[in-house]
């Protein structure tokens, strides 16, 4: 019998606590509850790296507080939480030390959760917050690429898991079939914005952690493969989420110009006219918006979007 495999990573949870590595077992739950395919088994891939930045965010948060200054700083809950992880994470993975432990970790949890992968099972990514820039920029990020840089060959292992993209294996084909992508309270549109580099010219290059001409790639292989068919991507936002941004336009004007790759929709996990009456928009709505950006996990929309898929 065929598997479907479902990719789990997680991001920040700029709550008062981390992710768990028990993060996904509720939505997974759900899931194989829902599932109405009997002729294709579910299996779960949680990759977790919630605990590799750890001791330098509290490092870095020692040393806020050694300051006479820190005790008259307004939001200091805010600061030492959302804002520390979810920044503090971004910054230390950016960096290659750090870059390269995550990723350590993260080669890992996926060859030993695909290696029974057969040429009829289908890979479903399901991604939460900075986890999407995570696993975007270890799949399709030129900053990997120098057989010098540490985590290279960590890197290039997973690439080969995946069919369509290019890691050791001269054979790109080799690996397993994405067949859906879901982001949840993603901010990949933000880090776009590190794609190209300003020239004095005026003249836009490419920066090493471009991912837009190995997605491009990716697509024309899924296509290929696929027959013609669009992939399925979802892209959950709630509408109280400060860290989820709209994908639709941004990535059909990267790689899918023509809207003949992906079928990408931006979804609303939660009616905004409701919400929006019941807190204005406020800023104490901003300060509870780890409440929204955990909620993916249990929402009833998430968990029918993605069913609707596994049981295609």
């Amino acid at each position: 019998m065929a598997t479907d495999y479902i990719l789990f990573i997680h991001g920040v949870n700029t709550r008062d606590r981390r992710e768990q590595p028990q993060y996904a077992d509720q939505l997974f739950q759900r899931l194989k509850e829902s599932a109405s395919n009997h002729n294709r088994n579910l299996k779960p891939i949680p990759l977790y790296w919630g605990d590799v930045n750890k001791d330098a965010e509290d490092d870095l948060l020692r040393q806020f507080q050694a300051s006479p200054l820190w005790e008259h700083i307004w939001f200091k809950a805010f600061r030492e939480q959302q804002l520390l992880q979810f920044a503090g994470d971004a910054a230390l993975y950016i960096s290659r030390e750090v870059g390269y432990k995550v990723v350590e970790v993260l080669k890992k949890q996926t060859i030993d959760g695909l290696k029974n992968h057969q040429p009829d099972d289908r890979l479903h990514l399901v991604t939460h917050s900075w986890g999407t820039v995570i696993l975007f920029d270890i799949l399709f990020a030129g900053r990997w690429d120098d057989e010098n840089v540490p985590g290279h060959e960590d890197v290039m292992a997973i690439r080969d898991c995946i069919y369509g993209l290019s890691g050791k294996d001269s054979n790109p084909y080799r690996g397993l079939q994405i067949d859906s992508i879901h982001t949840m309270g993603s901010p990949v549109a933000i880090f776009s914005l590190i794609d190209v580099i300003p020239g004095k010219d005026g003249s836009d290059s490419p920066s090493t952690h471009d991912i837009t001409p190995q997605i491009q790639k990716l697509l024309e292989s899924l296509q290929a493969k696929r027959k013609g068919k669009t992939l399925p991507w979802n892209n959950y936002i709630h509408p109280g989420d400060p860290i989820a941004y709209p994908l639709k336009e941004l990535m059909t004007n990267l790689v899918d110009d023509q809207v003949k790759y992906l079928a990408l929709q931006d979804i609303m996990t939660h009616k905004p006219e409701l919400l929006e009456s019941l807190t204005d928009q406020s800023l104490l709505a901003l300060l509870h918006g780890g409440d929204a950006h955990g909620s993916y996990w249990k929402n009833e929309i998430v968990v029918q979007k993605i069913s609707d898929v596994l049981n295609n």
